[in-house]
């Protein structure tokens, strides 16, 4: 994953966080007790934490956001902490999270772990590791998960279940085709241990394996890549019952008027060769993966009719969007970027920043010298990572300012 280098103007910046007010999207609430049915509506709360524990499919996600974008899109006047523990190679019984210094032991440190992080919602991503044990390995995995269930209440926490992902390619077909079929049966004991314990459980498994047939989710196999990323939040959405980002707009040039999805308005424009509105978005799209072109159902879709043949250039605050002739327009055109695609980026990045800085302050690489048996040598360096709250806090203050879709001016204008 990406590592962010700390400049010399950290002070400057703990002095501004310090001196900030403190509104209320900075606010934290303590962890509640948290129970529903997994077949009701998903919503996140004012002062929920969301915490993503599991193996490299969270983990990995570090360098893309996707994710936890797709969730702080959702709910724009809630403020909601989110945490990502993944980590590559793990399994229910934390043997990953192994450090020279010991105790404590890998298990007791991935529960302190999930402790300090004081989740209310927490998504769990185990079995890709475990399934390599094959049906000798299934109960122990599943004592294993649900002794995590067990804790995950203790804190008072509700839980979201993911299934494993296949294997994507990289193996000889037989082989290919038994380690998937070993990975859907441990994402069947995920499925029953959740619909025992009444908790939600997402089958990621099936969508990714027919997705990756017309894109390609991984350029090794086994790791998802951007593309993969995308699409795995997409149907993390799906699972929670979350409605779909598309939004179409559709508007009669002719006779100046609107109907959309979302609130359109026409405005005056002064030109009789171009077309003013307005779109009140209700939520940003997710940024579309920088290597794939082939995304089609999270697309916006504008339609224009009654337009006088021709071609015409779409802006959103006099910045070029895309441009098209008069049947285009009429069949509709897809947006694949613009301003709001742009906000979407940039807010990405601040995801991932803030996430950088929180994997470098629960994961130090020299931990063992900082906080372990050789903390004599180089344990004042914890204040160091102590004060890495303050730009965390910070950041994650700019996603809440800017997660909301901002008003934009939109004009189709003829250029021949």
């Amino acid at each position: 994953m990406r590592r962010l280098k700390l400049s010399s103007t950290l002070s400057c910046i703990l002095f501004a966080c310090l001196t900030l007010p403190s509104p209320t999207v900075l606010a934290q609430n303590k962890p509640q007790t948290n129970v529903e049915a997994p077949n009701s509506a998903f919503e996140l709360k004012d002062g929920d934490r969301v915490v993503f524990i599991g193996n490299s499919l969270f983990e990995n996600d570090l360098q893309y956001g996707y994710l936890e974008l797709a969730l702080t899109t959702r709910w724009l006047n809630r403020n909601v902490t989110y945490r990502n523990i993944g980590w590559t190679g793990d399994t229910v019984w934390g043997e990953a999270r192994s450090y020279i210094t010991n105790p404590p032991t890998p298990y007791d440190l991935m529960m302190d772990q999930l402790t300090k992080a004081q989740p209310t919602v927490v998504f769990i991503a185990y079995g890709g590791i475990e399934a390599q044990e094959g049906e000798a390995g299934l109960s122990h995995f599943q004592e294993g998960l649900n002794k995590l269930l067990d804790k995950i209440e203790q804190l008072g926490a509700k839980a979201i279940l993911l299934s494993p992902i296949p294997v994507l390619s990289a193996l000889a077909p037989e082989e290919l085709a038994s380690r998937n079929a070993m990975l859907e049966k441990y994402g069947s004991a995920i499925a029953k241990t959740a619909a025992e314990r009444n908790k939600r459980y997402i089958d990621v498994f099936k969508p990714l394996l027919a997705r990756n047939k017309e894109v390609a989710l991984s350029d090794n196999g086994i790791h998802l890549n951007e593309s993969g990323y995308y699409y795995l939040a997409a149907e993390v959405e799906n699972g929670l019952g979350l409605t779909s980002r598309q939004e179409s707009i559709t508007i009669d040039a002719a006779k100046h008027t609107a109907t959309a999805t979302s609130a359109a308005k026409i405005l005056d424009s002064g030109n009789k060769e171009a077309l003013k509105f307005t779109v009140e978005e209700r939520i940003l799209p997710l940024p579309l993966p920088h290597q794939s072109e082939k995304v089609a159902e999270e697309a916006r879709v504008v339609k224009i009719t009654g337009l006088k043949k021709g071609i015409y250039t779409l802006t959103a605050d006099d910045s070029q969007v895309i441009t098209a002739s008069a049947n285009k327009w009429k069949e509709g055109v897809v947006i694949r970027q613009g301003a709001s695609f742009s906000q979407a980026e940039e807010l990405r990045e601040k995801i991932i920043k803030k996430n950088d800085l929180f994997f470098q302050q629960y994961r130090p690489l020299n931990k063992t010298y900082i906080l372990g048996f050789r903390s004599y040598e180089q344990g004042r360096h914890v204040k160091t990572l102590d004060d890495l709250s303050y730009i965390i806090t910070w950041l994650e203050g700019q996603i809440a300012l800017n997660r909301a879709p901002k008003s934009k001016v939109y004009q189709l204008t003829l250029v021949k």
